[in-house]
């Protein structure tokens, strides 16, 4: 009888497994704890382009990288896992001086966004977001 069942939990679980490419395929929806959407790993949200141009318009890249996978400045894919959003916002808003990581609370741009490049650098942090050009989804 065991082995029984042990047959049957191996094949659910075997199908569920088979499914998983194609849940991933599909778009991460914003909501509970993911702040972007995706599809097809480079095209995102509204809000999520916002926070990539915002990226790109502060020139992060020249301390974090071009992947975000770090530089002169740490990885921001490897701190995103372990930064809640608060903690995120205030590392970037009030900088951490000695480490060299400017305050960028007098950006209008950066302050108007935080929660948009949140949503990006989480969405790369996740893995769900590639590095590279984004573009809106359905444009």
């Amino acid at each position: 009888m065991n082995k029984l069942k042990n047959r049957a939990w191996t094949a659910a679980l075997c199908c569920v497994l088979a499914a998983l490419p194609a849940v991933a395929a599909g778009p991460a929806q914003a909501g509970g704890n993911t702040p972007y959407t995706v599809a097809e790993g480079n095209k995102v949200d509204a809000q999520t382009l916002s926070g990539w141009k915002t990226w790109r318009a502060m020139a992060c890249e020249r301390c974090h990288g071009a992947a975000q996978e770090g530089m002169v400045g740490p990885s921001l894919v490897d701190s995103l896992k372990v930064l809640n959003k608060d903690q995120f916002k205030a590392v970037v808003l009030k900088g951490r001086i000695e480490k060299g990581m400017p305050n960028f609370d007098g950006s209008k741009m950066v302050t108007e966004n935080i929660d948009n490049l949140y949503g990006y650098l989480k969405g790369r942090s996740d893995g769900a977001i590639e590095p590279g050009r984004l573009q809106e989804i359905g444009k």
